[in-house]
Formats: structure tokens, sequence, C-alpha cells
């Protein structure tokens, strides 16, 4: 049996980075010779061991192409980085392990044996691939081998002496390194305005420029933002995107771990853009042409003047978003027992053109995401004292 790197990891422990490692197909042994040495507390954060199919493709959001191979291995380092700045809000540097491979089963298998082993840093993605001679090791020696690429992999990104490889003549690691921002310490850092996730999870720094929003803190997502988000599609014909802001007018800006939190509501669901947007004025120059689902009482607070200083300040705003060719599509809210629609705002006359109104037979709902909220921790604590 190959010797565990004992100096290696030590000196692994004794850097400040964390780590999430997701493996599958092999890679078992690595996370054992990490627990092996006294200091793995302050290394390994989560470890999971995606064996089943579903269990993968779970995680990184689809079935993948290919298990074994350098892509799978990349979308699992970046879903397994994700989940480690979850698990600290980034208060260390983080990794994100994983490894895909194929080693000796009690079957003969038509393909290569090896691996694909990413690491990535949020700056940079690594990826060695290593194909293994076939019949040169048993299972466990196979284990073994791509266990030490997985160290030697975690240490070159701690900037640990890595330990040697015992290769075949005929092996060869393969490494490939791309410089790969991530793209939400990009956004809450104010280095890029927008960024773009898809409904597996995926999250890209360009896409395409949604024509219909429906914004808002989404805290929780619940079935009054989705039946309008559908009502408003039906009436303006053009599907309707969520947008999420991390910065608000009125709030703290959202900590990585809390803009997880509510990204997970979205997973496999729906779409969602992110932006450093808290005004509209914003929106609209991030999004020209896109027109804006917004509620009454949002209505309401975005033509008071006091919210501008005066007047002159709201005028000049809405006469930029309609340069901008932006619009607002207004649906009805419950509001002293009575409901109000757009009908019921005292709208300046200026301002009219750029509001329709999305009618009471296709979207009432009398429910807040306050309410919603409230309702759910009422409905927490007595499930908590039923239990007790």
């Amino acid at each position: 049996m190959m010797p565990m790197p004992q100096e290696t990891i030590t000196s692994i422990h004794q850097t400040p980075h964390r780590l999430v490692f997701e493996f599958a197909g092999a890679g078992s042994l690595a996370l054992f010779w990490l627990h092996s040495v006294p200091g793995s507390s302050r290394t390994v954060l989560e470890a999971t061991d995606r064996y089943a199919a579903a269990s993968l493709a779970d995680l990184i959001g689809a079935t993948p192409e290919k298990f074994v191979s350098a892509a799978t291995a990349r979308a699992m380092a970046e879903a397994a980085y994700r989940r480690a700045l979850r698990l600290t809000d980034g208060a260390a540097p983080c990794l994100g392990v994983a490894c895909t491979a194929a080693i000796a089963t009690d079957r003969v298998k038509r393909g290569d044996h090896g691996c694909s082993v990413a690491v990535y840093d949020g700056a940079t993605l690594r990826v060695s691939r290593l194909t293994l001679a076939k019949g040169a090791r048993d299972r466990a020696g196979e284990e073994a081998l791509i266990s030490l690429l997985i160290i030697r992999a975690i240490a070159e990104a701690c900037g640990v002496a890595p330990p040697a490889l015992a290769l075949e003549p005929s092996e060869t690691v393969e490494v490939e390194e791309e410089a790969s921002p991530d793209p939400l310490m990009l956004l809450l850092n104010g280095d890029i305005a927008a960024v773009f996730v898809g409904k597996d999870g995926r999250i890209c720094r360009e896409g395409a420029p949604p024509a219909a929003l429906l914004s808002g803190s989404f805290n929780p997502l619940h079935a009054g933002h989705e039946y309008l988000a559908q009502a408003a599609a039906v009436v303006l014909d053009t599907p309707v995107t969520f947008e999420l802001p991390v910065l608000n007018a009125d709030k703290p800006p959202l900590r990585y771990i809390e803009l997880e939190r509510r990204l997970d509501q979205f997973r496999g669901r729906y779409p969602v853009v992110l932006t450093r947007a808290p005004l509209f004025v914003q929106k609209a120059d991030l999004f020209p042409g896109c027109t804006f689902v917004i509620g009454y009482d949002t209505a309401l607070r975005i033509i008071d003047p006091r919210y501008y200083d005066g007047e002159a300040g709201r005028d000049a705003a809405f006469a930029r978003i309609a340069a901008q060719r932006c619009t607002f599509l207004v649906a009805g809210r419950v509001r002293d027992g009575i409901f109000r629609t757009l009908a019921d705002i005292d709208m300046p006359p200026a301002l009219r053109p750029l509001f329709r109104e999305l009618p009471e037979r296709l979207f009432r709902i009398d429910l807040s995401s306050t309410a919603i909220r409230n309702a759910s921790a009422a409905h927490e604590v007595t499930c908590r004292s039923d239990a007790a």
C-alpha cells in the first residue's frame, strides 16, 4: 500500500485554507489521510462521496455528458467552493476540491481507468488529469495513486511542497489552469454590476438581457411572486426574470452566506439575475428596454418625491428611465381592506405613460413576504413546542 503523505498533510493543516471535498468513483483514501493527521478540523469543512449518478447531478445542477471528465470535475469544484464560502461566510481562504474517477472494479471496463482532479480557489481553476495504465495496479493501488494526486493538488493550492507520484512510464499528469474569478465575489466586491444564475444554479458574468424583471428580496420566494411573474408574462408576452439586488436602499448589503441561502430557492426552478442596482433608475441603465413588474405599494413609493429630495429629482430619475425605454407593470394589492390598483394612485401626468396595470382578473394574491415569514416563524415555534 502506498504510504500516507503525512508531512505534506501536516503542512496543509498549518495553512489557513478551508476546503469542501466532492468526489465520485475514487478519493475516499485522500479523505481518510486528511483526517488521519491531527489538525484536519482546521482544513476540512465538509466532504461528500457522490457515488450515485443522481447525487452528482444534484451537486452540479444537471446530468453531465460524461461523468469522468475535466468539465465535470470543474463543475464539482466550483460547487464545492461555493459551499465552502457559504460555510465560512468568506472568513478564510476557501478551496473547492473535486475528483471524478473510474478505477478497477469486479467487472471488466472497456473504457480507460483514470481521473480528473480539480481545485478552485475563487480566482484560479486548476485541473489535473491522469489516465492510468490498465492492469498495472489493483483497485486499492489505483485508489491510492488518485488519492495522492488529490493531496498533491490540495498542497499546490495551499502553497505547500507537493508529494511525488509513482507513475508508470506510460502515465503522465496533464494540468490545465485557467483564471476564473468567482462572479458572486466580484459582484459583492463591486467589480461587476450583475451576474446571471441559470435554472441549474450555474453562475455566469454574461447572459441574455431580460425583457421583463420582477425585483425583490425574496425572503422568502413564495407563491405570490411566482403567480405574479406568470401573470405578467401573459400580459407582456415574454418571460419574466426574477432579480435579486445584493444592495438595498433601506437594508444592509447581503452577505455571501445569505445570498447563497436565497439562491437555493431558485435552483432547479427559475433563473435569476443578481445586481448591485437597488434603484429602478440603476436597473434601467443595466437593462434598457426592460419592463419592471412591481406591486401597488412599490408604485406608491417610487413616485413619492421624498425619496428624491423633491419633485425635480424624481422627474429627472423617471426621465432617465424613459430614455432607456423602460416601463412599469403594476399589480394591485389589498390595502385597508380594499383592493387597490394603479387607477387609485394619484400619478403625475408626466409619469403616466411609463405605467400600465396588471388586471385584477389575472392576478390577485393578498400575501406579502413579511406575512409569510411571520406565519412560518409561528409554525416553527409551534412545532418546537409540540416536540418538547
